[in-house]
């Protein structure tokens, strides 16, 4: 799918190569519309594109400016924009080829069919419910670090490890900062290594062979449970949350860690852990905070 939004700005560029005006070597072009690899060619992209679907009954969610939403009837659609990836779904199928036509006769687009795979992401369709993983995406993971043939290991952190202990400095910090970035990317489907990925993620700016060798327990742990993730199925549309957090548990700073997860029905929706920067004087307030976190969270 092009990029060939309507520039609002004044841009010049040079004549391209074997286009050039032997008559007027020395003029440049005023572009109209924009081009690939031009600063402005995300935005005038994306403006037009959204500027077309405003013309179909759609509008932008108010939580994701890249979520576009249509509510006609009794009829819903979702779409999806990612760059120029677009991710469609609807319980109208007439509707879905119906849009399929509106946007080829705007844009070039390709129709993949039913969505697999989107930004490392697997989704299988079953019959009765849908599971996705990073299998592929951890799998590469595991490559890159020589950790895919390691012994695997049952957790994937010990609750009495003491990551403020003294340790000589990591020798190859940018490794580190990029296996707790895929980590991260990972958490998107395995909420069962959030709170170890909170933990080392914490001191990317100056990590230690300990901090080194938490990672390497993570990956251990992942090496056993490669196809774990996340499963969705129909069933009561009802919210549930539960929300913790553990008061001063940080010897280091006494800051409180608070965590929570959410329930659509008994699908797993929405997670988190994170350290707080402020310090509750109580575990009364700790669990306020973290309750007041949850709500915004979800709103």
């Amino acid at each position: 799918m092009p990029f060939h939004g309507i520039l609002q700005e004044i841009v010049y560029m040079s004549q391209p190569t074997g286009f050039q005006d032997k008559t007027c070597p020395n003029h440049v072009c005023l572009l109209h519309k924009s081009l690939y690899g031009l600063k402005q060619a995300p935005l005038a992209w994306f403006e037009h594109f959204t500027s077309y679907l405003f013309t179909l009954e759609f509008v932008v969610s108010n939580v994701d400016p890249s979520l576009f939403i249509r509510s006609v009837g009794s009829s819903l659609t979702y779409l999806l924009l990612y760059v120029d990836d677009i991710i469609v779904t609807s319980p109208d199928s007439f509707y879905i080829s119906l849009l399929k036509t509106q946007l080829a006769l705007e844009f070039q687009i390709s129709d993949l069919g039913p969505l697999k795979y989107f930004r490392g992401l697997e989704i299988h369709s079953l019959p009765n419910d849908l599971f996705v993983n990073q299998a592929k995406y951890l799998n590469d993971l595991l490559h890159t670090s020589g950790m895919i043939s390691v012994n695997s290991c049952t957790i994937p952190i010990s609750s009495s490890l003491d990551l403020y202990t003294t340790a000589p400095p990591f020798n190859d910090p940018s490794l580190y900062n990029k296996l707790v970035g895929s980590l991260q990317y990972l958490t998107f489907t395995r909420p069962d290594i959030v709170f170890s990925v909170n933990r080392v993620s914490q001191f990317m700016h100056k990590s230690t062979v300990i901090h080194f060798l938490t990672v390497k327990r993570i990956l251990r742990y992942l090496c056993g449970t490669p196809t774990l993730g996340i499963n969705f199925r129909k069933g009561l549309f009802s919210l549930q949350t539960f929300c913790d957090s553990d008061w001063a548990g940080d010897t280091s700073d006494r800051h409180f860690t608070y965590g929570f997860i959410a329930f659509l029905g008994s699908n797993l929706i929405s997670w988190s852990s994170k350290k707080q920067p402020p310090i509750s004087r109580s575990s009364t307030e700790a669990e306020y905070r973290s309750l007041v976190t949850t709500t915004a969270d979800l709103y």
